[in-house]
């Protein structure tokens, strides 16, 4: 316990803020369809969500050791650098999820902690070879896998129910989306939750608590299973309803076919070690959905936005998680304090000005712009 300092202390707990974040941020990856299409009351799917992404994160760490001995030096990393990155990825989480855009939490943590070791230990401190093959192929490759697969899925649920009564299919698939979305939430946690096992892991290395390429300790699989289950609790509703009812007009059978094509994705994905994005495969999935279904409409102007979110996400992570090193790297302790007040700060006017517009599981299903045209519009001056 001597390696654990102060600052290591400080980098931990920001850590599990980080995955606080990101729980309540992703909350709608899980369970936005479900919610639309009402086959789970938006309390419990989020109470499902919390426990499931707990159980998940003690399935796996192979994604927790290519963060931790991947795509940064950590012969080179110091926890003020960790601090820098984490305050970039929390800033960037809590600015998206004020307007409702589902960006890459992950995305966000990386480009955080790649900002903050570029400034603080120069270029060669990060390994751009693993970030291409670990980060930035599985970021363009996986969001187009989950959308044909749920492109194709959607096509062929509503080919083989065709002739059957609409009341059944619906509660059929319901059913069946409990099932999905439970899925993915277990494999958010087998993903996402190794993200901020692996930051801790590697502020240890870098305090000498731990070896060269070693794997988090239980204690610290622990803390982040909670931390982002919590988060999850919590319900990001504001991109739940941009998720659930933004994009597309979700029915059930698009819902199962969605979760199930990035429960597929996402588990293989973590079973190989590749840190991709949760978000940009969920949306994917619910894209490939509403496009494999006749008379659904995309909502491409929302999908335009969120694309642009994704492209800017690791850049402007990586902008404030290096303007944060540079400031601890010359102020040293009296930097990190400044640079965790102003984050503090900030973090707490994003929470204010939110309250103003709030977003919460009794409203979540309310506001939507995607309309289906069943019949033709009366003419006017024709009675209601």
């Amino acid at each position: 316990m001597d390696h654990i300092t102060f600052l290591v202390a400080v980098v931990i707990v920001t850590a599990l803020a980080f995955d606080f974040t990101n729980g309540f941020h992703d909350t709608a990856n899980a369970m936005a369809t479900s919610i639309a299409t009402g086959a789970l009351a938006p309390r419990t799917a989020v109470l499902i969500s919390g426990v499931l992404n707990v159980v998940g994160a003690f399935l796996s760490t192979e994604v927790a050791k290519t963060i931790s001995g991947g795509i940064v030096d950590d012969t080179l990393v110091t926890p003020g650098m960790i601090f820098a990155g984490l305050v970039g990825a929390i800033l960037w989480n809590l600015l998206t999820w004020l307007v409702g855009l589902p960006s890459s939490s992950s995305h966000a943590l990386f480009g955080g902690l790649i900002g903050a070791v570029w400034v603080g230990a120069g270029s060669h401190g990060v390994n751009f070879d693993k970030v291409v093959e670990k980060v930035l192929v599985p970021a363009v490759v996986s969001p187009v896998v989950a959308g044909v697969a749920a492109l194709l899925a959607t096509y062929l649920a509503y080919r083989l129910t065709d002739r059957a009564r609409k009341e059944s299919v619906t509660k059929g698939f319901r059913v069946g989306q409990i099932a999905s979305a439970s899925l993915v939430s277990l494999a958010h946690g087998t993903n996402d939750a190794q993200k901020t096992m692996g930051v801790i892991t590697l502020t240890l290395i870098s305090a000498g608590a731990l070896g060269h390429d070693a794997g988090p300790p239980l204690w610290v699989i622990a803390s982040a299973g909670l931390a982002i289950g919590l988060g999850t609790y919590l319900g990001g509703w504001r991109i739940i309803r941009t998720m659930g009812k933004g994009l597309t007009e979700i029915q059930s059978p698009q819902g199962f076919a969605a979760e199930t094509a990035s429960t597929t994705v996402i588990l293989t994905s973590a079973h190989l070690g590749f840190a991709l994005s949760t978000t940009q495969v969920a949306s994917g999935s619910i894209l490939g959905a509403g496009l494999g279904r006749r008379l659904a409409e995309v909502r491409w102007g929302v999908a335009g936005r969120m694309a642009v979110a994704w492209l800017v996400t690791l850049p402007a992570a990586a902008l404030v998680g290096g303007l944060a090193a540079s400031v601890v790297r010359s102020g040293g302790d009296l930097g990190t304090a400044v640079v965790a007040l102003v984050g503090a700060a900030l973090a707490a006017a994003i929470v204010i000005v939110s309250r103003r517009n709030p977003v919460h599981a009794h409203n979540v299903n309310d506001a939507h712009g995607v309309t289906i045209r069943t019949e033709p519009p009366a003419k006017v001056g024709t009675a209601a």
